[in-house]
């Protein structure tokens, strides 16, 4: 395998990224993050990733009800 050069993260970025649907789901899971640090405080979430409970792509939102608190080997390992 390849080393990965700077054009290839310009090209994924623009290619993926900088598409108008991943502009969106980054802009609502970045105030879902905000939203969750508002409620609980910065320390709370320090370190760790916040969690939808029910995923956006299948019909989740960002209600206080559907974020929570996770480590992030426990977020980013469910699959």
């Amino acid at each position: 395998m390849g080393r990965t050069t700077k054009e290839d993260y310009a090209r994924h970025y623009r290619d993926y990224q900088g598409t108008p649907a991943q502009i969106k789901k980054r802009a609502e899971r970045n105030a879902a993050r905000a939203e969750v640090v508002k409620r609980q405080g910065k320390t709370a979430v320090a370190g760790k990733d916040v969690d939808h409970r029910k995923r956006l792509a299948h019909g989740g939102g960002s209600g206080p009800k559907n974020l929570r608190v996770r480590s992030k080997s426990a977020n980013r390992g469910w699959r």
